[in-house]
């Protein structure tokens, strides 16, 4: 069972050792890098390479490890008793099971997505210690023992929003998706506009690294903005050189830019371009 790509995603060499790695050691893949590189995708395109079902566990700034194991409806018990129900003798009947229940009771090996992990509370990675390493946790309310019957491909992303519990960290195989460069961009931008005019696309990119190593930028734009941008571009049929004549400003910078302190950035940039003419 290896991955090595897929039509759709293109994986760098030190991406593919690192999933492979994980599989073999039966750890966490973690997964960091910028927002929008690709880390989710990646999870996606794992489990479609290794023909396998996918389980997406989407992290919020509330979310509980718990959740991810099971959770007690109490309140509708207590409903259903006050109304003479008979699911009420079954506690059963109110435990709610999480990602990490149906990824460990699946028929075969899936792949589960921890998706931002970065964004719940700092003791939520502690708290899925034990069940990430024995691949087991205990049902306190029914008294069962729920083990996984096929160890489960686990990869977790971070935005890097905060730091993760090096008890967490030492129980994860650890990736950086680095930023692309020039050509393996290309290769990303062929795999989603395929056969775009090689000037537009090299005049493009040139224009959208230039934007990104802008100094002052608070936010840089990232691989899923610059393939919107180009969506656009093709869509409104622009060339190489209506690119190089534009402004300073990008053309339909609202893909790129994200913030009215950047926009005003690149504004004054013109501006002062205009002046030293």
């Amino acid at each position: 069972m290896r991955f090595e790509g897929t039509r759709d995603y293109v994986a760098t060499d030190d991406l593919t050792v690192a999933v492979n790695a994980a599989i073999t050691l039966e750890r966490p893949l973690l997964v960091k890098g910028e927002p929008g590189t690709g880390k989710t995708e990646l999870a996606r395109q794992v489990a479609a390479a290794l023909d396998a079902p996918m389980l997406e566990w989407a992290v919020k700034s509330t979310t509980r490890a718990q959740q991810g194991l099971y959770e007690y409806d109490a309140v509708s018990r207590l409903r259903d008793s006050q109304l003479g129900d008979a699911r009420v003798h079954d506690i059963s009947n109110y435990i709610r099971k999480g990602k990490l229940w149906q990824a460990f009771e699946a028929d075969q090996r899936v792949v589960l997505l921890i998706d931002e992990i970065d964004k719940a509370d700092i003791e939520f990675p502690n708290d899925l210690l034990q069940e990430l390493d024995r691949m087991e946790f205990h049902v306190y309310e029914t008294g069962e023992t729920i083990r996984a019957r096929h160890r489960p491909i686990v990869i977790i992303t971070s935005n890097n929003e905060k730091e993760l519990p090096d008890a967490f960290l030492r129980r994860c195989f650890f990736h950086y998706i680095r930023f692309p460069d020039m050509e393996t961009l290309k290769r990303i931008v062929e795999v989603h506009h395929p056969g775009i005019q090689g000037a537009l696309l090299t005049t493009a990119l040139t224009q959208f690294y230039q934007v990104r190593e802008q100094q002052g930028l608070k936010k840089k734009p990232s691989t899923s903005e610059v393939l919107d941008w180009l969506k656009l571009l093709l869509a409104e049929d622009l060339t190489a050189e209506d690119l190089k004549n534009g402004p300073a400003l990008p053309k339909l910078h609202g893909a790129l830019l994200k913030n009215e302190a950047d926009v005003h950035l690149f504004e004054r940039l013109a501006f002062m371009a205009r002046g030293q003419r």
